[in-house]
């Protein structure tokens, strides 16, 4: 994981005698040499791959590269990359990423993160990422479990999940992040599934060329606290419909969703946010007001 620093000096992709580009990078240049620390048998390990996989099929040089991250399991994401990463407080990856999206647009921006992180202490930072739609790609690793503190109920787990915690369940309706993000205004939704990671690198390398804010979900099933989860490479399957640009229809087919329908459910055409034109004010301009 590198900072904002200094890029180092990498190739550019280049071109063979007849032309045509000569891929330059493997996925293997995206990953750093940190050897990841997630239980066995974790689907963010494939998620690790997928993501490296995506960057490949783009071809960015990894200093072109930027990977946000919150606090949880998949937030360790960006310390196995040898793209920029930061790694910041919980649930405050969004605002992190949208910062620095707006700052420097010449980057890939990609936030990942998790159903704990992203949906409950930074689900007011989802909503208004997907309604400013700044051109950045958010990654969700949902295992429906706070796994990092032992085993609580997130926001998607399931209200009768009877567990040591929440003994008979919470209760409590789950989160559904597929229908926020599309009422919220996200201008891509998909869903993946790690069991599934040439697949969930096609969605990602999607995502990322989407113009806008663009939200992958990733089913991730956590073997240690929900091991029942195994059984949802039995569940999920390619949803039997193509993506649309009509949230309409979009929203019609996703409230009658299963919750293992993968693909592209929306690919929207919103304008993406431009930053203001830079201010023409000095800093001595602004001390003199607060002067005054």
């Amino acid at each position: 994981m590198n900072d904002l620093t200094s890029p180092p000096d990498l190739p550019a992709p280049g071109c063979g005698p007849a032309g045509p580009a000569i891929p330059v990078f493997a996925a293997a240049d995206y990953k750093s040499d940190y050897k990841p620390i997630w239980c066995p048998g974790c689907g963010d390990y494939t998620v690790l791959s997928s993501l490296t996989k995506a960057l490949a099929m783009l071809q960015r040089p990894p200093h072109e590269v930027a990977v946000v991250s919150g606090i949880g399991c998949s937030s360790r994401i960006p310390a196995y990359t040898q793209c920029y990463g930061f790694h910041g407080v919980h649930g405050r990856a969004l605002a992190a990423g949208t910062g620095l999206k707006v700052a420097r647009p010449d980057l890939t921006v990609i936030v990942t993160g998790g159903d704990g992180d992203g949906y409950s202490i930074g689900g007011n930072h989802f909503l208004h990422a997907c309604r400013r739609n700044v051109d950045l790609t958010y990654i969700v690793m949902d295992n429906h479990v706070y796994g990092m503190t032992k085993g609580q109920a997130s926001p998607t787990t399931e209200p009768d999940w009877d567990n040591k915690l929440s003994p008979g369940g919470t209760g409590i309706r789950s989160f559904h992040p597929l229908v926020i993000a599309l009422a919220s205004g996200a201008n891509f939704v998909a869903r993946a599934f790690s069991g599934d990671p040439n697949g969930t690198a096609e969605i990602i390398a999607q995502a990322i060329r989407h113009p806008g804010f663009s939200f992958v979900e990733i089913l991730s099933p956590c073997v240690t606290f929900r091991p029942e989860q195994r059984g949802w490479k039995e569940l999920v399957h390619k949803a039997p419909v193509h993506e649309t640009d009509d949230p309409a229809r979009a929203a019609r087919r996703i409230m009658t969703d299963d919750g293992f329908n993968l693909g592209v459910l929306y690919a929207g055409n919103r304008p993406v946010y431009a930053r203001p034109a830079t201010a023409t004010a000095t800093p001595a301009d602004l001390e003199a007001e607060f002067a005054a």
